[in-house]
């Protein structure tokens, strides 16, 4: 029965959007628990203040999420989120004593698991566009 059953890509679209634009707007209004996180990873960043990033990164979000509801911007969705993802993982290089019990790389904190289950969004943005692609491709 499940074989037969075509689930349109909406339904993994509809969850991304919702994430990143949700997680977006939390930024933008200076509300995210993760706020401290990201003001400690960006320090280092060029021209803006930290708390600017912080908001650049929440409109960059938005953006995301609002690419991963059409098709034609598929391609624009995936780079983006690419882009933020490597951000999102350098509390794990650059903060081991925030995102590791005792730096052991088992025992993820509740940050560090924040910010690993990020895999599993990478994983639904690959599916969506490699079906994508591959329909263009063709």
């Amino acid at each position: 029965m499940l074989y037969k059953f075509n689930t349109n890509d909406f339904l993994v679209r509809i969850p991304l959007f919702i994430i990143f634009f949700w997680f977006g707007i939390l930024k933008v209004l200076n509300t995210s628990p993760a706020k401290d996180l990201i003001l400690e990873t960006v320090f280092w960043m060029p021209l803006l203040s930290a708390e600017n990033w912080v908001v650049i990164i929440g409109y960059w979000e938005m953006a995301i999420g609002l690419c991963f509801l059409s098709k034609k911007t598929t391609l624009i969705a995936v780079v983006l989120m690419f882009l933020q993802m490597v951000g999102t993982f350098l509390p794990l290089l650059i903060l081991p004593e925030k995102t590791f019990q005792d730096g052991n790389p088992f025992l993820p904190t509740l940050e560090g698991q924040y910010i690993i289950k990020n895999i599993i969004i990478i994983t639904a943005a690959l599916i969506i566009g490699r079906s994508y692609l591959k329909i263009k491709l063709k």
